[in-house]
């Protein structure tokens, strides 16, 4: 028996495309937003590009770019110059021996110790100088004993001249006698200074007061002239940073420049100023040194590093963000908004650089509108749509 079965297909299951009706405006909607979509993308692009902090608007200007501008005014600017350098001893004093030297006995210093002027901080032991010396006390005795004679004899041959009993030419030799022996009294007493003279060089003083910074010295060690220093000392405990600095930086400051520093190893800041400027400059890295004089301090150890902030003048002139200045072949520029809202280029002469922008010294009033930002996308002649920044 043969039975025949209808097969009804599941409208769910096959898809059919409806050409009119719900399905044709689903999709007329869909392509009228896609287009929508990729217009308002494009124009996006553009006003990011351009630097605008708000969308542009829509209808006839809806491509023209939205640019942030700011007019700086002019204000009193301090600049400040950013430099470097090794901290050292301002005057650092050498101290050697400077007599014949000997075996040393005793030393009263060590390094970090404030000594003063004519203090001994070396005792070189002296047992020869002092028999020497006492010999030359002795030579002394005998001079004055000779010369004690020689004046007795010439006195009492001059009373006895007038007698007739002794001759001119006598009181001449015993004159003669005496004045030698003054002589040998003379002699006797200069040798005597110059013994006590060379055994109080075998002591070693400081030659200045100040800080003990080096010491290679120790008892029992013989020392003697021109060998290497003894101690090294930081007159008056100063100290100085040695900045490298740039030609052009070197130009701006002088003699008596306030100057901050700080040192690598603290955060601690120490006010000095510039006490000396380098006459030269190095021919390989074009640097000059500028000598920052401080005041003693623990924290500022000869040797280590530490960086400065040195004033540089002050001027009044308008001041812009490094965002809103360019540079190329011609020099450097900025844009600037005029009164029809269309970009032209200004050239312009920078100066001082502070942490909050740059001062322009030539070819802005200040009462300019100038392009804060994405200058590089805007060529001159632009029409722009400005906006006010902070």
């Amino acid at each position: 028996m043969n039975y025949e079965t209808t097969v009804v297909p599941d409208e769910e299951a096959v898809p059919v495309l409806d050409d009119s009706g719900e399905g044709a405006k689903r999709r007329r909607k869909l392509a009228i937003w896609g287009i929508a979509a990729a217009f308002a993308l494009v124009v996006a692009i553009y006003v990011y590009a351009s630097g605008s902090d708000s969308a542009a608007p829509a209808g006839d200007d809806a491509l023209v770019p939205v640019v942030t501008v700011v007019s700086p005014g002019r204000a009193t600017i301090e600049g400040t110059i950013s430099a470097n350098g090794t901290l050292a001893a301002r005057r650092e004093i050498p101290v050697g021996s400077v007599g014949e030297g000997g075996r040393v006995v005793a030393v009263s210093a060590d390094e970090g110790d404030w000594v003063r002027q004519g203090q001994v901080l070396v005792s070189i032991d002296r047992s020869v100088q002092n028999q020497q010396i006492e010999g030359a006390r002795a030579q002394i005795g005998v001079a004055q004993s000779d010369l004690n004679l020689a004046q007795a004899n010439l006195d009492r041959a001059l009373k006895l001249v007038d007698r007739g009993f002794i001759s001119q030419a006598d009181v001449d030799r015993l004159t003669a006698t005496r004045d030698a022996a003054r002589a040998r009294v003379g002699v006797a007493r200069a040798t005597l200074g110059e013994l006590q003279a060379r055994t109080a060089r075998l002591n070693i003083y400081a030659p200045a007061s100040g800080l003990v910074l080096t010491r290679s010295v120790e008892p029992g060690q013989t020392v003697g002239a021109g060998g290497g220093p003894l101690f090294t000392i930081a007159k008056d405990g100063e100290m100085e940073l040695r900045a490298r600095l740039s030609e052009e930086n070197l130009a701006r400051i002088s003699v008596g420049t306030a100057a901050t520093v700080t040192p690598v190893s603290s955060d601690a800041s120490f006010t000095g100023q510039v006490w000396q400027i380098s006459p030269t400059i190095d021919q390989q890295s074009r640097q000059g040194e500028a000598r920052i004089a401080l005041a003693y301090a623990p924290e500022l150890r000869p040797g280590g590093f530490a960086t400065a902030q040195i004033a540089s003048g002050t001027l009044v002139a308008p001041k812009l963000p490094e965002s809103a200045i360019q540079s190329d072949e011609r020099g450097p520029f900025v844009l600037i908004v005029n009164k029809d809202d269309k970009v032209e280029r200004r050239p312009i002469k920078t100066g001082l650089i502070t942490p909050d922008g740059i001062a322009v010294v030539e070819g802005l009033t200040g009462a300019e509108r100038v392009v804060l930002r994405a200058g590089g996308f805007l060529a001159e002649g632009d029409k722009v749509k400005p906006t006010a920044g902070r």
